[in-house]
C-alpha cells in the first residue's frame, strides 16, 4: 500500500475561496429520519479555512444545534439575503401524480440507485426529472441526504439544478430539472438505430463543460468537493448540447488544512476509478481528473470504458489506448469512426494529448482541472470562419506520452511543457480565429 506525497495547489492557481456553507438537518416527525433543511438560508462562517475545518460536515455526520443556527443566522441576516438557497418539499401523491402513477411510458432511464421518470407538476405546469430511489438499491438514505445537501448548496450552470425532494415515510425521491437530449451516454454509446452519432465539436463542447463544473466543485466549492462518479451516463444535456453533471449522491468533501486526501471506502464505477483510489481507498481532487480522462477518451475513440464484447485487450479502454499515447503518428487509429474524418487534426492531437495527462498513473502527475478547462478552452469553443494567420499548436515533442522508462522527473517536465502550450494554443485561438484553411495546413 503506498501513501501520497502532499498535494498543494500552486500559487498561482489559487483562487479566492466563497464563505462556507453550514449543513442542516431536522427530523421528519414520526418517521426518526434526517431529511434536510434545504429551505433555510446557508449559515456562512468568515473566518479561515483552517480555523474551521473542525466545523466541516461529514457523510455521517451533517448536523448543527439549533441554538447556535439561530443565533448565527441572526447574526448574517444582511449576508444570507442574496443567499437564500430552497428546495421544495413534495408529497408522494403530488409525484405519483405528476408521473401518472410512475407508468412505463413516462420512465426515462435507471440504474443501481432506481428509476428516473418525466414529470409535470400539476401545480406549476413545470416538467421535470423525477429520481425514485429503490429501496432495495444500492443508494440509501446517506446518499439521499448527501445528493440534497450537496445541490442545495452548490449551484453552477454546469450542474443540475435541484428543484425538490420527497421524504414521505420510507419513499426517497428526488426532483431535477429536465434535461430533454438525455445523457451523454445515450448519444455516444447506446445510441437507437437511426440516431445520428455526435460530431466531434459537440464532443469538445460536452468536454468543456464537464471540466467547468468539475473545476467549480474543486476550486471554488469551499470545502472542495470531489465528485468521484464522474462518467458518461451522469453528464446530462440539455436542447443545445450544454452538459451538466449529475448524480451527487457519492461526493465526498475534499481534504482541508494540511491534509492531502481523504481516506474512503471505494466507490464509483469500475473503469473510471483512478488506480491510486483503487488501491489505498485515498481520494484526492485528482482522482476525478482521472475519471475525467476515461469520459474524454470515450468521446475521442466512441468506445466504453469497460467493454466485454470486444477483444481481450480491448476490452478495458484506458489499456487499450495506452501504447498510442506514445506516438503522436498513432492517435489517429483512436478516433471513433462514425466521425468520418470529420475533425481537425490539429485537435484530435490537442485532446488526445490531454487525455493521456489526465490519465497519469501518477496522481501528481496529472493536471489540475483548472489547467484541463484552459487546455481545452479552444476545442469547445466553435472558432468563427474568418481569415487569420495560422496558429502553431502544441509541439509532438512536447505532446507526446512519456515512454514508461523515462525518469519521473522528465515526465513531470514534459507534461508541465505540454499543459503549458496547449493553454498558450488555446488563448491564441480564441483571440485569432482559426479557417478551416490554416486548420488542415
Amino acid at each position: 500500500m503506498g501513501c501520497f506525497a502532499c498535494l498543494q495547489f500552486p500559487k498561482k492557481n489559487a483562487k479566492k475561496r466563497p464563505k462556507k456553507y453550514k449543513f442542516s438537518t431536522n427530523l421528519t416527525p414520526g418517521t426518526g429520519t434526517a431529511t434536510p433543511a434545504c429551505n433555510q438560508p446557508p449559515t456562512y462562517y468568515g473566518k479561515k479555512r483552517e480555523e474551521t475545518s473542525r466545523k466541516l460536515p461529514t457523510e455521517t455526520s451533517i448536523t448543527s444545534p439549533a441554538s447556535r443556527r439561530s443565533s448565527e443566522a441572526t447574526d448574517n441576516k444582511d449576508e444570507n439575503a442574496n443567499n437564500n438557497i430552497s428546495a421544495q418539499t413534495f408529497t408522494f401523491r403530488e409525484l405519483a401524480t405528476a408521473t401518472r402513477n410512475f407508468r412505463k411510458e413516462c420512465l426515462l432511464g435507471g440504474g443501481g440507485f432506481g428509476r428516473v421518470y418525466k414529470g409535470n407538476i400539476e401545480k406549476t405546469g413545470q416538467v421535470v426529472a423525477i429520481k425514485q430511489l429503490d429501496r432495495n438499491g444500492l443508494q440509501g438514505n446517506r446518499e439521499f441526504l448527501v445528493e440534497v445537501l450537496m445541490l442545495c448548496l452548490l449551484h453552477h450552470e454546469h450542474l443540475v439544478n435541484l428543484i425538490g425532494y420527497c421524504a414521505d415515510g420510507d419513499q426517497r425521491l428526488l426532483v431535477y430539472e429536465y434535461m430533454p437530449l438525455g445523457s451523454l451516454e445515450d448519444h455516444l454509446l447506446d445510441r437507437t438505430p437511426g440516431q445520428q452519432p455526435l460530431d466531434w465539436f459537440s464532443r469538445m463542447k460536452i468536454a468543456l463543460h464537464a471540466a467547468k463544473g468539475l473545476e467549480y466543485l474543486h476550486d471554488t466549492a469551499n470545502p472542495p468537493v470531489i465528485y468521484r462518479d464522474l462518467k458518461s451516463s451522469n453528464i446530462l444535456l440539455d436542447q443545445d448540447f450544454n452538459a451538466k453533471l449529475s448524480d451527487f449522491g457519492l461526493a465526498k468533501l475534499g481534504p482541508v488544512g494540511d491534509k492531502s486526501h481523504v481516506s474512503s471506502r471505494v466507490m464509483g464505477t469500475y473503469g473510471y476509478c483512478a488506480p491510486e483510489y483503487q488501491r489505498t481507498g485515498q481520494l484526492t481532487v485528482k482522482s476525478d481528473v482521472y475519471s475525467f480522462g476515461v469520459v474524454l477518451l470515450e468521446m475521442i475513440t466512441g468506445r466504453r470504458a469497460i467493454d466485454p464484447t470486444r477483444r481481450n485487450e480491448e476490452q478495458t479502454l484506458v489499456a487499450w489506448a495506452g501504447p498510442m499515447f506514445r506516438k503522436q503518428s498513432r492517435y489517429s487509429e483512436l478516433v471513433d469512426p462514425l466521425l468520418e474524418g470529420e475533425f481537425s487534426p490539429k485537435s484530435l492531437n490537442h485532446a488526445v494529448a490531454i487525455a493521456a495527462m489526465c490519465l497519469h498513473d501518477d496522481a501528481s502527475a496529472r493536471p489540475l482541472m483548472s489547467d484541463v478547462v484552459s487546455a481545452l478552452s479552444y476545442l469547445g469553443n466553435k472558432p468563427e470562419l474568418t481569415v487569420a494567420s495560422p496558429i502553431t499548436a502544441p509541439s509532438s515533442q512536447t505532446l507526446r506520452h512519456v515512454d514508461e522508462n523515462d525518469s519521473d522527473e522528465m515526465n513531470k517536465r514534459e507534461r508541465e511543457l505540454a499543459l503549458a502550450e496547449a493553454k498558450e494554443w488555446g488563448t491564441k485561438s480564441k483571440d485569432h480565429p482559426v479557417t478551416q484553411a490554416s486548420v488542415y495546413r
